[in-house]
């Protein structure tokens, strides 16, 4: 076991690592060090024989975290914690005691709710492109996380979907499930509703559950639907051993089910709960912070981020005329970024929807800069990547002649890596990048490194989603941003319409769109430019609500007339920037 796990902590996260025994709420701001509060009080529980590491169970949302948090554990000297996501649990839970319960195997996982839905289409005499079986899955999803019955999801939801009346869509509904149970399939949500009704059903198996895990931990417990609050409170029983962490700001995933009200009102369910609040930012300068802080101003459960930081560039709004120039001046600003000696890795471009990544590629490509889009192709799934970790792991066999790192650049040459980089904003340049960053790990390996070893870590980052960095621009949506961090930020699109887009008319709806913002602000660290475009085609915009209210809040009363975006003509030159 390490030294003192509470080392190193500030004030508050020592108190909220030091609390072992639940219930225990940590309101963690962007970048105030959740993931290390987190695998520093387990750490803490096991160092002085609180905890036994089999017996905690640390969840996550997604597959990535989890392998994260095995990871800093593991640098911590703690192995055998479970730290895996909901589903992951209730799988393993599922198939380790469906045989003892139903006395066969358990259902298969159908890896596509579109394919089983155009069955049932056909089957309906129903004629649905591809996008609107996507819209109808995603309302099974909904309403399985919610855990509403068919008729129930008719009452919350009368209006229909996809170009299909209420009646239609039940019907739909129905058939997909009654197709799927034909084939003995579960999808991705009744894994978690079979294994609540598992533990529901079979008190044997809850007491077992129950007595195998005695300590849990909740990430992102913001992001919580009731379908995972259930299975929670299945898996605790009258127990109290439990430490939630999360931030309601960043509450962005509520069309997939996620309620904040579980993280807004732990307090009030958990009658002795004690609740630490992490404030103090590590990540970002004081001007982005300003802005953070304006745009959340007086929302439920928002945290007042602070910093000890130097001051940094105070953070620019530009107002572009159409599309093409601002990606254009967006462009033109990397450019300029880069040339200054700034890593592509360390700069992101972040916008609401896909569809405005097309005109930023092909404007950085025009100024010879490569881009990554976030939430492609996973990098180990990439045919270059693999082709080269079969040949590395080839290599391996044969006795090393010289040294570690001029082995795995004559691998990689001998599959296309060249001194040179091609061309940005092709597929040669996506090929070389991945290669490179293959080479970089090679280049960065202990000196004692040996091609077996580095071809299992790689294999070990790959089950973990540990993907290494490519010296590339990241273009990212604001959801695929979330929870990463770079220093250069340019959040993009700031219009009525585009943010918030144009189908959130609610007030619930709206308020998503500005914890969106919200993330999107919060992901810089040293520099943010935000911006937007005038018109689309022949159709005027106007500024996001949200820019104006950054623009009036961030700024100090002498310099509040130039909160306002300018009128210019889209080149990126200094008085085209106002500061908020």
């Amino acid at each position: 076991m390490s030294g003192d796990a509470l080392a190193g902590l500030d004030e508050r996260q020592r108190e909220a690592a030091s609390i072992l025994r639940g219930p225990v709420c940590v309101l963690a701001g962007a970048g105030t060090g959740k993931t290390r509060v987190i695998t520093h009080r387990i750490a803490h529980g096991v160092d002085t024989g609180a905890y036994s590491p089999h017996r905690v169970m640390a969840v996550t949302f997604t597959t990535k975290a989890a392998g994260e948090m095995r990871g800093r554990l593991r640098e911590l000297g703690v192995q055998g914690v479970a730290a895996r996501t909901f589903h992951a649990t209730a799988l393993a839970q599922l198939n380790h005691f469906w045989p003892q319960v139903a006395g066969d195997s358990a259902p298969t996982i159908s890896d596509s709710k579109v394919r089983v839905l155009a069955h049932a289409a056909e089957e309906l005499k129903l004629r649905l492109d591809r996008a609107s079986l996507r819209d109808v899955a995603g309302q099974i999803e909904w309403r399985k996380v919610t855990m509403r019955s068919i008729d129930a999801y008719a009452q919350a939801r009368p209006q229909g979907v996809a170009g299909l009346a209420l009646p239609a869509l039940i019907d739909l509904m129905r058939a997909y499930e009654r197709i799927k149970d034909e084939r003995r399939q579960l999808d991705f949500e009744d894994v978690l509703l079979a294994c609540a009704g598992m533990l529901e059903a079979e008190p044997r198996v809850t007491a077992q559950v129950r007595e195998q895990y005695r300590h849990f931990t909740v990430d992102e417990f913001q992001d919580v639907s009731p379908v995972q609050h259930r299975l929670l409170e299945l898996w605790l029983g009258d127990r109290h051993d439990l430490c939630v962490v999360g931030d309601a700001s960043q509450t962005i995933f509520s069309f997939t089910g996620a309620d904040p009200r579980f993280l807004l009102e732990f307090e009030t369910r958990h009658a002795d709960a004690r609740v630490v609040r992490l404030e103090h930012n590590y990540r970002s300068a004081p001007g982005v912070l300003d802005v953070a802080n304006a745009l959340m101003r007086g929302r439920p459960g928002a945290l007042r981020l602070v910093t000890d930081a130097a001051a940094g560039p105070t953070p620019e709004v530009t107002a572009y005329p159409d599309d093409a120039a601002e990606a254009a001046g967006v462009a033109a600003r990397i450019s300029a970024q880069v040339d200054a000696g700034i890593d592509p890795a360390s700069i992101a471009v972040l916008y609401r929807s896909n569809a405005q990544s097309a005109p930023l590629i092909g404007a950085l490509a025009a100024k010879g800069i490569a881009a990554s889009v976030l939430g492609g192709k996973r990098y180990f799934d990439l045919p270059e990547v693999r082709q080269a970790l079969l040949a590395l792991r080839g290599a391996s066999v044969a006795p090393l002649q010289g040294d570690f790192t001029d082995a795995v650049r004559d691998v990689l040459r001998s599959l296309g890596l060249t001194d040179e980089a091609p061309p940005a904003g092709g597929a040669l340049r996506d090929a070389w990048e991945a290669r490179s960053a293959l080479l970089r790990l090679a280049e960065e390996a202990p000196a004692d490194m040996t091609l077996r070893r580095f071809t299992d870590e790689l294999l070990a980052r790959a089950r973990n989603q540990h993907e290494p960095a490519l010296r590339t621009v990241t273009l990212a949506t604001l959801h695929a941003a979330k929870g990463l961090e770079w220093d250069h930020v340019h959040l993009v699109g700031l219009s009525e319409g585009q943010l918030p887009i144009s189908y959130a008319t609610t007030l619930e709806q709206i308020d998503e769109e500005r914890r969106l913002a919200y993330v999107g602000v919060t992901r810089a660290g040293r520099t943010l430019s935000v911006s937007w475009a005038r018109a689309s085609g022949h159709r005027e915009r106007q500024p996001s609500r949200f820019l104006q209210e950054i623009g009036s809040a961030a700024l100090t009363p002498a310099g509040a007339g130039r909160g306002r975006p300018r009128a210019d003509d889209g080149r990126a030159r200094p008085g085209a920037h106002s500061p908020y």
